[in-house]
Formats: C-alpha cells, structure tokens, sequence
C-alpha cells in the first residue's frame, strides 16, 4: 500500500511533468520520422506489398535456413530489396516465400537457380509481380483511409462530448499512439507491409476506446474530484489495456505466421504509447484543461 499511495502520490502532483514528457516523446517520434523522410525519401521502410517487386512462393519439403538464403541471394543481388518468410502448416515448414523490389523476375529466379539452397524447378513454384506504380497508388489509398478513419474519429467524438477542446485531445492521443508506434517500427527496421496497416488502423480504435472511456467518465460524471474520476476510469482502461496487450504478446511470441507476427508486434508497441498518451498526456492535458475552467468560472 505505501509504494501505491507513493505512485499515486506522484501521478497526482507530478502530472504536468509527466504530461510534458509524453509530448516530448511525441516530438522525437516526429524528428525520427521526419529524419527518415530527409534521407529516404520514406517515413518507413515499405514492404512488397506496399512498395511493388516480385513475389515467389516454393513449396518445400524440407526445413530451409532462411537466414542463410537471405544472406546468399542479397550477396548475388546487391542492389535489391530481399525479404524471405516461411509458411509453416501444424508446425511444419511447406513453402518458402521470397519477396524482392528493385529487380526485375528473371534476374531473382536466376539468382534462386544459381545459389542451389532452394530447388527451383519449372511447374512448382508461383511467382507474382507488382509493379511500383500500383504499390504506390495502394500505399496512398492506404494513408487516404486512415485520414478518413482520423475525421470519422474526430466527428464521433465531437457529437458525443459537444465540445471541440476535449475531442481535440482525444484526436491528439490517438495521433501520438501512430506516430510514437510508426517511429519505433521504424527504429526496428520493420518493413511495412499491407498487414501491418491493418494493424494500425486495428490501433486507432484501442487508442479511441481508452481515451472515450476517460473522457465520458471525467466530464459527464459529478461526483468526487476530479483526480478521482480519473483513478475510476484508470482503473477499468488499464485492465482493457493490459489484457489485450498480454493477448497480442502471447499471440507473438506463439505464432509462427510472419504476418500475424507483425500485427501482433505493431499493436504490443501501440497499446504500450496507448497507455502513456491515454493515462498521461490526455489526463494531464484534460486535467489541467477542467481545473483551469473550475478556477476562472470560481473567480467571476
């Protein structure tokens, strides 16, 4: 109990502090996107899916050190973008997945051929292409739709509370849950893939969900302080939070699917901002928002 009422102790005088370091967060998560754009020309690394390149898909019928097939079809092709995956099926390994961009599909079936690490024999393998121009026009489709899910957000939350400053909020800890999480992903060197904008767009709707609780439950309800209203909603938020951060861990720490790994691992990270933007920056801001407006409407 004492190392409980020490935190909250803390939490309730040192708000303002704590508040200013989320934002400081939110700042260097914008620097390092930002940093990422002035050398690459990118926000994030972008995956096949997203960027355009060939696809080939081998079906094996035993296990293949990817790492090693990586490393051997990046030294023949220096110039290309290489990412291998496994398809496993009960556990076992049944095919092999190689994406490439930046090279043309004979060159990287030639290369495959050539390293003898993977049989690549006519009729049993599928190869895919996308090119660059339709990757790009999915990728812009893509921020299209999470703009228009940010003004649906915004919308929603202005009819509900009838007032711009606390949506404002809302929309500011839902904005630094996705740039704080992009920024990480990129300091991972993840590459961004068509999943993992599923993952984000499954993201804006944890942040939305903890940052309404806390804001029905701060303004619409009277009884006790306002530091108080703000330890109830805390209370039900972080539960909502911490299971389904446990659930997303667990679920990629067990699966050996690539692409759920990396949903999994995008919403960990972002349920991990979730919790500081939502319990620190929106309380702090919305505290010091309401207290500000008791003491003026006090003074007159």
């Amino acid at each position: 109990m004492g190392i409980k009422s020490t935190l909250l102790e803390i939490y309730d005088k040192k708000y303002k502090g704590l508040m200013i370091f989320t934002i400081v967060l939110l700042f260097l998560a914008i620097g390092v996107l930002g940093y990422n754009y002035a050398t690459t020309g990118e926000f994030v690394k972008k995956g096949v899916s997203l960027k355009g390149g060939i696809t080939i898909t081998i079906p094996v019928d035993t296990d293949i050190d990817t790492g090693v097939l990586k490393t051997d079809l990046q030294d023949r092709l220096p110039k290309a973008d290489i990412e291998i995956r496994r398809l496993t099926e009960a556990g076992m390994l049944v095919s092999i997945i190689i994406e490439a961009s930046d090279i043309d599909e004979d060159a990287l079936k030639n290369a495959v051929i050539e390293s003898k690490l993977i049989e690549l024999k006519e009729d049993n393998y599928t190869i895919e292409s996308m090119g660059s121009s339709l990757g790009a026009s999915f990728f812009r489709q893509t921020i299209i739709a999470v703009i228009l899910a940010f003004l649906a957000m915004g919308l929603v939350v202005l009819i509900t509370f009838r007032s711009w400053v606390p949506s404002l909020f809302v929309i500011l800890a839902a904005t630094s849950d996705i740039l704080c999480t992009l920024a990480a992903v990129s300091l991972l060197g993840m590459k961004l893939t068509t999943a993992g904008v599923a993952a984000f767009l499954m993201l804006i709707g944890y942040s939305v969900d903890t940052d309404i609780l806390l804001t029905s439950r701060v303004l619409k309800r009277k009884e006790g302080t306002i530091f108080e209203r703000i330890l109830g909603s805390m209370k039900t938020g972080m539960t909502m939070s911490i299971t389904s951060f446990i659930a997303a861990l667990l679920a990629y720490i067990f699966t050996s699917s690539d692409i759920i790994k990396q949903i999994m691992i995008i919403i960990v990270i972002g349920l991990f901002f979730d919790m500081l933007n939502t319990w620190i920056q929106n309380t702090g801001i919305l505290r010091w928002y309401l207290e500000r407006k008791q003491k003026k409407h006090g003074e007159n």
